[in-house]
Formats: C-alpha cells, structure tokens, sequence
C-alpha cells in the first residue's frame, strides 16, 4: 500500500481519496481552502462537492503544501485545467523525483492550448506523470459503485504500478501508453457532452443525441489523430466510453451546462448556476483554434462555440448542421 497525497478537494479527488482511504492506502487531501479542511475534518463530508459520501476515518486534510506531499509515494493532480500550471508551480519545489504524478484533470491549457500532462512535466520535470481518465463520476465511485478507467503514461512500468495500487474489486484499470490520444479524448468529449445537453435543452430526442454523440466521437478522432493520437484509443474507455457517460448522465456538469444554454440561458447565467466548473467551456474555444491551425473539419464544435462566443441561437446552429451538404460517412 502506499501513500498518496490528493492535490484538490473537489469533488473527483475527494472521491478518488475516498476509494483509495477504503482500500488501505494512507490518504491526505490538500486544499487551498482552511474552511473546507475545518468543514472535513470536523463533519466527515465534503458537503459542497461531495454532499452524503462519508469521508473514512484515517483519511486526513491540510492547507499545508510540504506537508502534503511529504514522502508521498503517489500525488494525484485533481484541480480544475486553469489551475494546473499555477498549482503545478506551487509544488514543484516539495516535489522529488521518486514521486509519480497522476493528473485527473480533463482539458487544455488556455492560451498555451497545451495538453495537462506536458504542463505538468514542464512545471515538475523530475517527477513521472500519468494520467487517469476514463467514465467515472465522481458520485458513483465514492459511493463504490463498479467503474472502469485507465491510467496512461508512456513508460508502462509506471502506468502498471499505479493500477496495481488503485485497483480493487469496484474500480478497475486499463493501461494505455498513448497519452495524446487519451488527453485529447478525454478533453474533447466535453464539447460533444455540452452539444449533447443544449440538444435535451432544446427538447429534441434520442435520435439527435444518438447523431451528435456518433460525429462527435468522428471530430474527436480527426482532431486527435491529427495531433498525434492513435485511432484505436478514441473506441476505448477515454474516447467512446467516455463520451458515452458525459453525454447522458445528469452528474455530468458538462450536460447540465449545455441543457440550460438549450433552455435560452446565458453562458454567465449558466455557469452561475451549475457552481462548479464546466471544463467543455474551455475546451471549446481550444478544440476551436486548433482544429482552425490543423486544418480539420469539427462542424459540432464550430457550432457550439458559434453558441457560447458567438450569440448564435441554439437551435439554429443544430438546423445549420443539419443543412449541410450531403456527404459519405
């Protein structure tokens, strides 16, 4: 067993902490935020990420970085994408280099438009990082509910030992070392899970989530590969399987984002309503300028960031996708 330090108290590494406390790890989560160790520590629950989990006995929390990742073994990277670099920065000095990073976040950097991996490295470059991404929500894990993920990193060694750590008989892991097609995978769904929602928001059926889920995962595929990510990841657990689980489920922020844009919500009125961060946002306007740089085709996400930057209405850009030209699948 080992000890594993959570670097972020939302809701996917207070769960992730949660398993791993059960499971015999020794666990301590760090967050920005002394009122929410308070909160932790006295009431055994994260009530504003994670309202009903119990949080196990032996499971700790600190503000305190050093602290946090002192002879920890493995630290999980489970803060929002804008944060990662500045968060990554905040660490690297307690960091050595017998420590693996597993990042949790699903997106790219804005501006940079980097995957979160290589952010990491080049914040931190004597730890190995992985990356853990796959259908999970948060709810369902802590609640030991079977989920399947797996964990990416292009020395397989290191992605073996972290799914022999993290694996037990309700959370089960894959290794994959095409960390690109992984990221991109696991970053994009969230666009095509926003598109999904607007299509519930608009009131239209299965058969238009059905269409949107099936060329999404065609536009995540061309646009992955394209940045050097391999076919065959984007029918796997990071490409399909999670595409699946964000575009349908109510726990998916990113869905219950696109239904209230749907319904004629602002972008600002629904941000401020899902109070939690909507990482398909982000990747919107990043899938959006780096399909323009490779030249690909991504109608879905044009006309999704035509909605949430352009004023467009919702249901005009869907008729708009449905009008365009005939052509071969």
């Amino acid at each position: 067993m080992k000890k594993v330090a959570v670097i972020g108290s939302g809701s996917w590494g207070t769960a992730l902490a949660v398993m791993l406390q059960k499971h015999g790890h020794d666990v301590i989560i760090w967050s920005r935020r002394q009122d929410a160790v308070n909160e932790m520590q006295k009431e055994r629950e994260n009530k504003r990420y994670l309202p009903g989990v119990t949080l196990p006995e032996g499971l700790e929390f600190t503000t305190d970085r050093e602290a946090a990742v002192k002879d920890g073994e493995i630290i999980i990277f489970s803060v929002p994408s804008k944060a990662v670099r500045q968060t990554a920065l905040d660490f690297a000095p307690y960091f050595t280099k017998e420590q693996v990073l597993v990042n949790v976040a699903k997106g790219l950097e804005e501006g940079s438009l980097m995957r979160l991996s290589k952010v990491i490295q080049e914040c931190a470059p004597q730890c190995e990082v992985c990356i853990l991404s796959g259908p999970s929500h948060a709810e369902e894990v802590a609640r030991d509910i079977p989920t399947t993920c797996l964990i990416a990193s292009e020395n397989e060694e290191i992605a073996k030992m972290v799914q022999m750590e993290f694996m037990n008989p309700r959370f089960r892991l894959y290794t994959n070392t095409d960390v690109i097609g992984v990221e991109m995978g696991a970053a994009l769904k969230n666009v095509m899970a926003l598109a999904a929602g607007i299509s519930d928001g608009l009131g239209f059926g299965d058969n238009t989530k059905a269409a949107i889920m099936t060329r999404g995962i065609a536009e995540m595929k061309r646009l992955g590969v394209e940045m050097g990510g391999k076919t065959e990841t984007f029918a796997g657990l990071s490409g399909i399987g999670d595409l699946i689980v964000t575009c349908t489920s109510m726990h998916s922020r990113n869905r219950r984002a696109g239904i209230l844009l749907g319904q004629g919500k602002s972008l600002e009125e629904t941000l401020g309503e899902i109070k939690m961060v909507v990482e398909g946002v982000n990747t919107v306007q990043a899938a959006y300028t780096l399909a323009k740089e490779h030249n690909v085709e991504m109608p879905i996400t044009n006309a999704i960031y035509d909605v949430l930057f352009q004023g467009k209405n919702a249901e005009q850009a869907v008729l708009e996708l449905m009008s365009r030209g005939g052509k071969a699948e």
